[in-house]
C-alpha cells in the first residue's frame, strides 16, 4: 500500500517511523514538498494515505485521489486541507496536537525574550565589529498576554511563571481548571491587548481569527509592548505591524510564521525591532520524532487494524 509524504521533515532524526510503516506492509514515497497540479496528480495515483505538512489539498486533490483514505498532517494547523472536501470524499484528515507543544512554547519564549533583550540585534552589530551598548527591556515581573491556551498557549504560561509574570489570556472556549490552578486572569481579547507588556499568539487560523490582529487591535497596545508569533502568519495584518513598528506604535514584535511562505521579501525584514525565524519552532528531534510516530500510528489503526485513528478534525 502506497503512502505519499510530502513533509520534508518526516523521519527525520528517526528512521522509526519508515521502519514501522514497512513492517506493516506500506511502501512510503517521498515527494517535493512544493510539488502541485499536475504533477502532485500523478503522485497521487494509488496512495491510500500521505503525510503532509503544507501540501494545498482542495477538490481538485481529492478528485486525483480516489483511493486516498487518510491524510496525517505532521503537525497541528490544518488550515491548508479543505476539511469539508475531504469529508465528502470520505477521507480522515488528523493532526497531533501535543508532540511539538514544548518545542512550539521553547521558541515562543525564546522569541519573546530575544526580542525584549534585542539578542539577534546585539549578535549582529558585534559580529561587526561595532561592539554596541544596546539597552532593551525587562522580561521578568512583567505582564504576558496569551490570545489562544490551548495546548502550546499553556505551556507558554508554564514557562512564563519562572519569569514571575502575571498572566492573562483570551481564548474562546478557555480551560478553566487550567486558569484557576495557574493564576491565569481569563480576559477578552481588548483587555489583553490593552493590559500586556507582551502578547504571544496560539489561536488558530479560521475565518475569524483571519487578521485578528489588526491596525485597530494593534493601536490597543502599550507603546512599550512586544508581539509574539508562532502560530499562523494569516493571524495577523503585516502591513499594519509594519506601520506600527516603524512608527513606534508597538516597541517591538517576533514572528516565526507569515501570511505569505516562504517570506524572503518582507518589509519587515528592514526593521531593527523584528525578528524573524523561518517557521522553525516546532523542528526539533524530539518533537519530529514524534509528529512522525503519531501519523504512521493513525494510518496503521485505520488501514490495518480498520479502527478510527486518532485527532481526527474533519466530520467523518
Amino acid at each position: 500500500m502506497k503512502v505519499l509524504c510530502s513533509s520534508d521533515s518526516f523521519a527525520k532524526y528517526s528512521d522509526a517511523p519508515v521502519k514501522k510503516l514497512e513492517q506493516h506492509g506500506f511502501e512510503l514515497v517521498r515527494i517535493d514538498s512544493t510539488l502541485s497540479g499536475e504533477a502532485l496528480f500523478a503522485e497521487l495515483k494509488g496512495a491510500v494515505a500521505m503525510i503532509t505538512a503544507f501540501t494545498p489539498t482542495d477538490e481538485d486533490f481529492f478528485k486525483h485521489a480516489p483511493d486516498m483514505k487518510i491524510i496525517c498532517k505532521h503537525g497541528v494547523g490544518v488550515d491548508n486541507i479543505d476539511l469539508l472536501q475531504a469529508s465528502a470524499h470520505h477521507v480522515y484528515i488528523t493532526n497531533v496536537p501535543n508532540a511539538n507543544k514544548h518545542a512550539v512554547a521553547d521558541h515562543s519564549f525564546g522569541m519573546l525574550i530575544d526580542v525584549a533583550r534585542k539578542i539577534s540585534f546585539a549578535n549582529e552589530k558585534t559580529k561587526k565589529g561595532e561592539w554596541p551598548k544596546v539597552f532593551s527591556t525587562d522580561v521578568y515581573g512583567k505582564t504576558l498576554g496569551i490570545l489562544g491556551l490551548g495546548s502550546i498557549g499553556q505551556q507558554v504560561a508554564l514557562r512564563s511563571k519562572g519569569f514571575n509574570m502575571t498572566i492573562k489570556a483570551y481564548d474562546p472556549f478557555p480551560n478553566q481548571e487550567f486558569a484557576k490552578q495557574n493564576h491565569i486572569e481569563l480576559c477578552t481579547l481588548e483587555e489583553v491587548l490593552k493590559e500586556s507588556d507582551f502578547v504571544s499568539l496560539h489561536l488558530p487560523l479560521l475565518e475569524s481569527t483571519k487578521s485578528i490582529i489588526n491596525e485597530e487591535k494593534l493601536s490597543m497596545m502599550k507603546e512599550t509592548a512586544f508581539l509574539v508569533n508562532c502560530s499562523r502568519g494569516g493571524l495577523v495584518d503585516e502591513d499594519a505591524l509594519y506601520q506600527a513598528l516603524s512608527k513606534g506604535i508597538l516597541a517591538g514584535a517576533a514572528f516565526d510564521v507569515f501570511d505569505v511562505e516562504p517570506n524572503k521579501e518582507s518589509r519587515l525584514f528592514t526593521l531593527d525591532n523584528f525578528v524573524a525565524t523561518s517557521h522553525v519552532a516546532g523542528y526539533t528531534d524530539g518533537a519530529i520524532n514524534e509528529l512522525g510516530i503519531q501519523a504512521v500510528d493513525n494510518i496503521i489503526e485505520l488501514l490495518v487494524h480498520n479502527s478510527k485513528p486518532k485527532n481526527i478534525v474533519n466530520q467523518m
